[in-house]
């Protein structure tokens, strides 16, 4: 006998945890003394990458079909399936996760593309009463029925993306069963047939918020009370008429905003206490002067919404007195597009005399547009410390010539450190 072998079985089922659970079922076959010890893995993960094909989908199923009801772990700390086409039959996915909820199921994962989303109800009822299930996360045609009695008392993370609500009053009805939920993300589907109606979001022990509502969602709005919040990031893509009712979140650190809305008031209000603060929004000068950010200490504007008002800069500069860092750049995957001509403000903004120490500017063209936002913040920033300028690759203006005059421009701070990438 080999000396591994001769290890305790509780050492042995932890090398085993180490590599993939398709390796870890391989070893059944070394001998006798390896043959049931997977049986007491606490974590069980099946990736379409390993079964993607029919015969493979057909052995897998087989194989869960037969063994899962043996499994002798007291706890399941995840249980991961990746189904990659409708080869798994609804019926016995929810014996798969059934099985495993049995067991003291800690974490959920499923992602399950299904070309037949009419059989795609793969959750049995037990999950919803799970007591220690902590994570769920489920991707794709699932559909998410929630029975009558819901009790998830220790869920604090749930991922939803591209699944399909039984009706509009399915998540709130779950979220409310939810005592101690943190971190919540949604994702809504896109191209979807059927109208997402109203989305409601009321959770007082939320800690992290992330909304996706894409381009073609019909949706008829959403409401969002979460008094604890401390991130939140809203991607509104949506081009229907859509309301937004947002309480105030007078604990919220850092937000992520990139939405289409025309009306944005009801969400830039919601947000006025945010320390940090990324945005993507041609919206924005709706809003007029009415608001303040009095405790933003770092702001991150998208080109996206710098270029679509001469008055934006003033606008956000304005309402955040004590910004200490000024970054302007392009969000994930926005298309550059032309700047308009830019009107320096009457008066400087307060941020930028009293309390602005950091400033970065990516994808700089060294068109005079940009030229003279950046010089204007150089020449009154009386605290900047640094000043970085990423230049752009598809400039037409010489790289050398671009930072030469930037370079040579007048500065307030006279240890402003002036650094070009």
């Amino acid at each position: 006998m080999d000396r591994i072998s001769e290890l305790p079985d509780e050492l042995l089922v932890k090398i085993l945890m180490s590599v993939p659970t398709k390796v870890a079922l391989s070893t059944s076959i070394l001998s006798k003394r390896w043959e049931y010890l997977w049986m007491w893995l606490p974590k069980l993960e099946y990736l379409h990458r390993d079964h993607c094909s029919e015969p493979g989908c057909k052995r897998l199923q087989s194989f869960l079909d037969r063994n899962l009801p043996l499994h002798r772990a007291p706890v399941i700390e995840t249980f991961r399936l990746e189904s990659c086409s409708s080869h798994f039959k609804p019926e016995n996915i929810s014996m798969w996760v059934s099985t495993a909820v049995s067991h003291c199921l800690r974490e959920l994962d499923i992602l399950h593309d299904d070309t037949e989303p009419a059989k795609s109800n793969i959750l049995p009822s037990n999950l919803f009463t799970c007591e220690s299930l902590v994570i769920l996360k489920l991707v794709g045609e699932i559909l998410l029925d929630v029975p009558r009695v819901v009790s998830l008392p220790s869920l604090k993370t749930l991922k939803l993306q591209s699944v399909r609500y039984f009706d509009e009053e399915t998540l709130q009805w779950l979220l409310s069963n939810c005592p101690i939920l943190e971190d919540l993300e949604v994702d809504l589907r896109d191209y979807d047939d059927e109208s997402a109606g109203k989305l409601t979001v009321v959770v007082p022990s939320l800690q992290s918020l992330s909304l996706y509502i894409p381009y073609c969602q019909d949706i008829d709005g959403f409401v969002i009370e979460t008094p604890n919040l401390k991130y939140f990031k809203l991607m509104d893509h949506s081009i229907s008429d859509h309301y937004c009712l947002i309480e105030k979140m007078p604990c919220l650190i850092e937000a992520y905003l990139e939405v289409k809305l025309p009306d944005m008031k009801s969400i830039i209000g919601s947000i006025t206490s945010v320390k940090r603060l990324a945005i993507c929004s041609e919206a924005i000068m709706m809003l007029g002067e009415g608001f303040v950010f009095n405790q933003l200490e770092h702001l991150e504007v998208c080109f996206c919404t710098l270029f679509s008002s001469d008055r934006v800069i003033e606008l956000l500069l304005k309402a955040s007195s004590n910004l200490k860092r000024l970054d302007f750049s392009f969000m994930d995957h926005h298309v550059p597009q032309g700047m308009v001509y830019w009107n320096q403000p009457t008066t400087v903004p307060e941020c930028i005399l009293s309390s602005l120490q950091s400033f970065s500017w990516s994808k700089y063209t060294g068109e005079p547009e940009e030229r003279d936002i950046v010089v204007y913040i150089l020449k009154h920033a009386l605290h900047l410390k640094t000043a970085t300028i990423k230049s752009s690759e598809s400039s037409a203006v010489p790289k050398f010539e671009m930072l030469e005059e930037l370079a040579l421009s007048p500065r307030a701070s006279a240890t402003c450190q002036l650094m070009f990438d």
